[in-house]
């Protein structure tokens, strides 16, 4: 019964707030599908596809319940070149097979990275660079909803030439909706919680477009919506090694953002909810469903932040909100194309811009004088990055500098305190760690000319951590040993005197042992 009950709180906490979460989850996901299959130059339906079994298989058995996912634009703009190239190379008609080819072994990388384990790897992103990444997001979001406040063209097959900025009537009317729209989001919470106030956001500001007859863009404005089940076919490409090295390097790319982006996305959704998601299980669900897309003619996804956010907000936490959305999203490409197509773009742009609101971290502004000034350049940074690039290059910038900075600091860490001993051998105690950042200070700290005919170094309050402090150590000791002097190395910890004994030598350690040794290690207290 235990069991039971916990699982039934896993699928739906509460059935109609998932089940009309996931209501609006879907409405929003149509256009942002239809855009991105825009961005990677596929059918409109090949992104609805996406976002449909994506985010099915995900509910379904990923390891964050309410957490939304689907196609996305931080990988439609890497898709888009293997298209091109695709098309380029094999022929005109070729680029969406490929790509299909590339989501499959996506699939197979990311559920290789889940049954490894690796998604634990997330917990070294520092906070300076969650913050980032939430802010850089919540920028692209924004970003994003711009282009809708322009005129434009169809023009082949699946994509438009933009125009001019929306003028005169059109515009207000456009603005006015958005604007109805944010309002009845951020205020009918605080009247009722019976429905999403994002979904009547949407409800409110459809119905008086289409009473008051107001001529603005709508979803069908973008691509017809209508279409069929997905059907399955495997990728039709040659099953070679030219294929594979083709698609590999690709589907690495792709792996890496759609996992950086859905592990982060877990991270934001579990200090939401004070829950905690299962990284490595999300892992295996992703490439599952990225393999099950490329089968049906889909362009592959990965967690949607700005959707997840919707439906967390509009209180979808059980996995039947992420069910929903999708079987929703399903039932509008097969029954309700013409009514959904209806749905003035404004309203969702909207909804959208009320994400932005409650996604970006407006108390960074207010501790970014209060925190270490490294740590305000890399929380800068990676916003900026990822709104240049794309996310997964922002988090991997954005740890590189985090990481060199902690090593830069803990290089000044690194200091001595000498004495004579009573049969006059100088004792170094080293304060600090010893690792490939402090090496260059810990040699300044000898002096070999100087020093009597025994000198020891203590480890007490340090440790030895990587090759270059090896090198390091041995360094320090053919300065010695070319002056006829004797080195020992003292109260070295476990685990450092086990690396010096498998550097082998890369650095001696015992002279009782060989007298060719240079190193000795005192391994007494």
């Amino acid at each position: 019964m235990l069991l039971l009950r916990e699982f039934m709180q896993t699928f739906s906490p509460n059935i109609k707030n998932d089940t009309l979460s996931g209501l609006t989850v879907a409405l929003a996901l149509v256009p942002e599908a239809v855009a991105f299959a825009f961005v990677a130059g596929v059918h409109p339906l090949t992104g609805l596809y996406a976002a449909f079994m994506v985010g099915l298989i995900t509910a379904l058995i990923g390891g964050r319940p309410g957490m939304i996912s689907g196609a996305t634009g931080a990988l439609a703009v890497v898709m888009v070149s293997l298209v091109a190239e695709a098309e380029r190379d094999f022929g005109s008609g070729m680029g969406p097979q490929y790509l299909f080819a590339a989501v499959v072994l996506m699939g197979a990388i990311q559920m290789a990275a889940g049954a490894l384990k690796l998604g634990k790897f997330i917990r070294i992103v520092p906070y300076p660079v969650m913050l980032g990444f939430v802010n850089g997001l919540a920028l692209v979001i924004f970003l994003a909803q711009l282009p809708q406040l322009q005129s434009f063209t169809p023009e082949g097959k699946w994509g438009w030439t933009e125009g001019v900025w929306l003028q005169g009537s059109e515009l207000y009317v456009m603005l006015g909706l958005i604007l109805a729209t944010m309002f009845i989001t951020h205020y009918l919470p605080k009247m009722t919680k019976a429905i999403p106030s994002a979904l009547a956001g949407i409800l409110v500001v459809s119905l008086a477009a289409w009473g008051l007859q107001l001529d603005t863009k709508t979803v069908g404005d973008l691509a017809s919506i209508a279409g069929g089940l997905p059907e399955f076919a495997a990728p039709a490409v040659p099953m070679t090694l030219e294929t594979l090295w083709f698609i590999l390097p690709y589907s690495i790319i792709f792996a890496a953002i759609g996992l950086i982006e859905s592990l982060l996305t877990i991270t934001v959704i579990d200090e939401m909810t004070n829950t905690r998601g299962r990284g490595n299980k999300e892992c295996v669900a992703q490439g599952t469903a990225n393999v099950v897309t490329g089968f049906f003619g889909g362009m592959g996804g990965c967690a949607m932040i700005g959707q997840s956010m919707i439906n967390v907000s509009s209180g979808g936490r059980g996995r039947l909100s992420g069910i929903a959305a999708a079987l929703f999203l399903l039932s509008f490409i097969l029954f309700a194309s013409p009514l959904i197509e209806q749905i003035p773009i404004a309203a969702l742009i909207g909804v959208m811009f009320m994400v932005v609101i409650g996604t970006f971290e407006w108390s960074s502004f207010r501790i970014l004088r209060k925190v270490p000034k490294h740590d305000a350049f890399v929380l800068i940074l990676v916003s900026a990055v990822t709104v240049v690039t794309d996310l997964a290059i922002a988090v991997v910038v954005g740890v590189i500098v985090a990481a060199l900075v902690f090593a830069w600091e803990h290089a000044k860490h690194i200091s001595a305190r000498t004495r004579i001993q009573e049969n006059g051998a100088k004792v170094y105690e080293l304060f600090g760690p010893l690792f490939f950042g402090s090496v260059a200070n810990f040699k300044e700290l000898f002096e070999p000319e100087n020093d009597p005919d025994v000198v020891i170094i203590e480890f007490r309050n340090s440790r030895v951590a990587d090759h270059s402090a090896l090198e390091a150590i041995d360094s320090i000791a053919e300065r010695y040993l070319a002056l006829g002097k004797e080195l020992h190395l003292r109260h070295l910890s476990e685990d450092c005197r086990g690396m010096l004994k498998k550097a082998g030598n890369l650095c001696d350690v015992n002279v009782i042992e060989d007298p060719n040794y240079r190193v000795a290690v005192d391994e007494l207290a």
